[in-house]
């Protein structure tokens, strides 16, 4: 079950990975015309408009996604899949279709249905027809309808299904949704104390992956909170409006950086070269794009207290900003690329102070992090201990295309063709399929100068690469099929 839900939250990458064109355009547009929104500008009103039509479609982009993601062959007729799933539960259960099957107003009809073409819709969508896929884009028909064999049966198959999701969501929906409302009620009911706290189970849940699912409900429209959406709409209220977000930027841009510079001045003297180059790439990712797993996975299981501190001041930032109401948005990380686009976003409210409030961070982190490394003797990169401790040889000799090498390297640490069954990648980790766990030799995977290694399970492993995974992952397939 874990692992089906990491993968799920794997697929979700790729429709979130769209929100930074989103964010361009609409940051762009905003900053030519901060007060007129559009209306004073034209090429304004065109860029505005232009990001608008992603955000306002992330639930299609989030069926679409998610079923590609899902299926096995990751295929084109999975995301058409996904596409006809969301498009029939949609429209059998919008306010019209519903009033006509009741026979009522559509004013009487339950508001949940008011918010059927959600993301929480478009990830059933996508789950349904990614099921369908992998069931039948193989099945063989009869020589009379041959022509709908394969992967052509899977929409007809998808719509089929959804007929009967519809009808089950039909009675589901209005308990989901007012679950969902209930729980983001609570939380932000709390105002900045639930922000605190929301801030703080985003960073806990990010070694299983699922920190996608919490984050749908107060970033996007699943529960009517839509932080997001709403702050690159500039709707709401000033200064509330962007509070699920603000309080990330003081640390990914700099309270994750300086961690970082802590535990590179706390590494051994011989490992500080090593250590060094790990925290500046994964130090500069999280300051310029908001990208920040390869920094924390390089402690995360080294020093799972640590981490825990970590979530702590993630929490603490969420609920100070939040106290404050200094609000910036994003439009996929807590980077300087999207605060530099939000800060003539007219909801904005004095984000220049976040950047204060980050400064401040970036001292308690560094402090705090160095006494505690040294206090407890924190096994942070570069204080492993020295039977731990990999040759860096092969990390110096990488010829031709790095990634290559990397994937070479990482390949045979895993076992080589003997043992790996499967090689898939998200945003910024491998994601690995191994027959046997005890052949892995985690210390050759090291040498290659990955951030870290996480076992999910008897068979599972995941190597955290960075942002150059993608890179990495076509090696290594290309390894395989030698």
């Amino acid at each position: 079950m874990m692992k089906y839900l990491q993968n799920l939250g794997r697929s979700l990458m790729l429709p979130v990975a769209v929100l930074p064109a989103a964010a361009i355009l609409m940051g762009i547009g905003y900053w030519i015309d901060p007060s007129g929104w559009g209306s004073g500008n034209v090429l304004a009103a065109f860029l505005i408009k232009a990001g608008g039509s992603i955000i306002d479609h992330m639930s299609i982009l989030f069926a679409v996604g998610v079923a590609l993601g899902m299926s096995k062959d990751k295929d084109g007729s999975a995301a058409l899949s996904g596409l006809v799933a969301f498009l029939v539960v949609t429209t059998l259960l919008s306010t019209d279709t519903v009033a006509m099957l009741l026979s009522i107003d559509a004013e009487a009809v339950n508001p949940a249905f008011e918010k059927i073409a959600n993301q929480f819709i478009g990830i059933v969508s996508g789950l349904v027809a990614a099921t369908m896929y992998n069931r039948f884009s193989h099945v063989q028909l009869p020589d009379a309808l041959a022509f709908f064999s394969g992967k052509r049966l899977v929409p007809i198959v998808t719509a089929a299904t959804m007929l009967v999701a519809s009808a089950a969501l039909f009675f589901i929906w209005p308990m989901i949704y007012t679950g969902l409302v209930n729980f983001g009620e609570v939380i932000s009911g709390l105002g900045a104390t639930g922000a605190g706290l929301y801030g703080f189970f985003n960073r806990l849940l990010i070694p299983t992956g699922l920190h996608h699912a919490l984050n749908s409900v107060f970033w996007f429209d699943v529960a009517g909170i839509n932080d997001i959406g709403n702050f690159w709409g500039s709707q709401g209220t000033k200064g509330i409006t962007g509070m699920y977000q603000a309080g990330f930027f003081p640390i990914m841009m700099f309270g994750l950086p300086a961690a970082g510079l802590a535990m590179y001045h706390t590494a051994k003297t011989k490992r500080k070269k090593q250590a060094a180059s790990l925290m500046l790439a994964a130090g500069f990712a999280a300051f310029f794009t908001g990208v920040t797993e390869p920094l924390e996975f390089a402690f995360m299981f080294l020093a799972p207290a640590l981490y825990v501190v970590h979530a702590a001041l993630t929490g603490l930032s969420l609920f100070i900003a939040a106290s404050f109401q200094w609000t910036a948005g994003f439009g996929f990380s807590a980077g300087f690329v999207d605060y530099f686009l939000s800060l003539k976003i007219p909801i904005a409210n004095q984000p220049l102070m976040l950047v204060v409030q980050g400064l401040g961070f970036a001292v308690v982190y560094y402090f705090l992090f160095r006494f505690l490394i040294v206090k407890f003797d924190l096994k942070t990169p570069g204080r492993e201990d020295d039977e731990d401790i990999v040759e860096e040889a092969e990390d110096k000799n990488f010829t031709g295309n790095k990634f290559t090498s990397m994937a070479t390297i990482i390949y045979d640490g895993l076992g080589g063709d003997a043992n790996v069954t499967a090689v898939d990648h998200c945003a910024t980790r491998l994601r690995v399929e191994v027959k046997d766990m005890s052949v892995v030799n985690q210390n050759k995977i090291k040498s290659s100068g990955v951030p870290g290694i996480h076992v999910v399970g008897s068979n599972s492993i995941q190597v955290i690469v960075g942002t150059n995974v993608q890179f990495v992952a076509d090696e290594m397939n290309k390894i395989r099929k030698k």
